[in-house]
C-alpha cells in the first residue's frame, strides 16, 4: 500500500468490494441500522477472496467504531492488511477521530482514511490530515431523507450532502464517499439521482455505496459521474461475482469508444459531403 500521490483518487473507475466489520466478523447492514446485520464469517478470508477476483481497492469499515467512536476491530483491520499485496489500495473508516489516529494509519500502510461523523463536527480535520497526506482523506456524507447523517448514521445534520462536498473539496479532500443510507443492503438498486447531485458538485472522486443489486446498478452509478462504487450485500449475496462486474466494466468501456469512434467518423464524412456538395453548387 503506497501513500497517494495527490488528489486523483481514482484515475479509472473501480468496483471496490466492501468489508464492513464488527465484533470481528465481517457483516452488511440494512439501512445501516445497527442490528440488522447479516454475518459472512471472517474478514481475512473475504479480503483475500475479492483481491484474488480482481480487486484493486478493499473498503473496511469498522462498525463498532462508526457507532462507538473506537476503533474496536483494530486488530481485524491490521490482519487484513498483513495479508493482501501491498499493490492493493486500502481505504478505511469507522471510529477514526482525531488527526493522530489518522496519521498512526496512514503511517501504518492504509492508502486513504474516511473520515465521516469527524469530518462533519470539526471540518478542519481534513484540512490538517491533507497538508502531510495530500490525496489521503476522502469524507464519508452517508444521506437519508436528503440529510447528511452522522455517528453510525444515528443523527442528522440538516446538511446537504452536495453543498456539504463542495465544502469539503475546498478544504482539501481528495475524495467523496457518498452512502444512500435508506437502500443501503436493501438489494433493491441505486438512487442515480442523488449521486449526480453530489458528482455535479465537485471535480474531485465520488465513491458511490448502497443499495447495489445488479451489474447494471454499477453501469448505472457510473453514468451517474461515479469514479468508483462500493459493493457489499449483491457481491456476499451472490447476485454477481466481482470478475463479472469487472468484465460488463470492461466491455461498456470498449462499447463507448466504439460509439465514439462512430460518431466522429459520421461527422468527418458528413462535413466532407458538405464541402463537396457547396464546392458542386459553387
Amino acid at each position: 500500500m503506497e501513500e497517494s500521490p495527490g488528489p486523483s483518487v481514482f484515475p479509472e473507475f473501480e468496483v471496490i468490494p466492501a468489508v464492513d466489520v464488527e465484533g470481528g466478523q465481517v457483516v452488511q447492514l440494512v439501512g445501516g441500522q445497527r442490528g440488522t446485520g447479516t454475518r459472512y464469517g471472517d474478514p481475512v478470508e473475504s479480503a483475500r477472496r475479492w483481491v484474488t477476483e480482481g480487486a484493486e481497492t478493499l473498503h473496511l469499515v469498522d462498525l463498532d467504531g462508526a457507532f462507538e467512536g473506537d476503533r474496536r476491530n483494530a486488530d481485524a483491520i491490521e490482519a487484513i492488511g498483513d495479508s493482501v499485496d501491498q499493490e492493493v489500495d486500502i481505504q478505511l473508516g469507522g471510529g477514526i477521530r482525531t488527526p493522530d489516529d489518522a496519521e498512526t494509519l496512514l503511517e501504518s500502510g492504509v492508502d486513504r482514511v474516511i473520515l465521516g461523523t469527524a469530518a462533519v463536527e470539526s471540518p478542519e480535520i481534513v484540512e490538517t490530515i491533507s497538508q502531510d497526506h495530500p490525496g489521503a482523506v476522502v469524507v464519508s456524507l452517508d444521506a437519508a431523507g436528503g440529510e447528511v447523517v452522522v455517528s453510525g448514521w444515528t443523527e442528522s445534520t440538516g446538511l446537504d450532502p452536495a453543498a456539504a462536498a463542495a465544502r469539503f473539496e475546498d478544504r482539501g479532500a481528495g475524495g467523496i464517499l457518498f452512502t444512500d443510507v435508506e437502500v443501503e443492503g436493501r438489494l433493491e438498486g441505486v438512487n442515480a439521482k442523488t449521486v449526480r447531485r453530489v458528482t455535479d458538485a465537485v471535480s474531485i472522486p465520488v465513491i458511490a455505496s448502497g443499495g447495489v443489486a445488479s451489474i447494471d446498478d454499477i453501469r448505472v452509478l457510473r453514468e451517474a459521474g461515479a469514479a468508483a462504487v462500493v459493493v457489499g450485500t449483491a457481491l456476499y449475496e451472490g447476485a454477481f461475482s466481482l470478475a463479472e462486474a469487472t468484465d460488463a466494466l470492461e466491455l461498456w468501456v470498449r462499447m463507448t469508444v466504439i460509439h465514439r469512434d462512430c460518431i466522429r467518423q459520421w461527422l468527418s464524412r458528413a462535413v466532407v459531403t458538405t464541402t463537396h456538395n457547396q464546392l458542386n453548387r459553387g
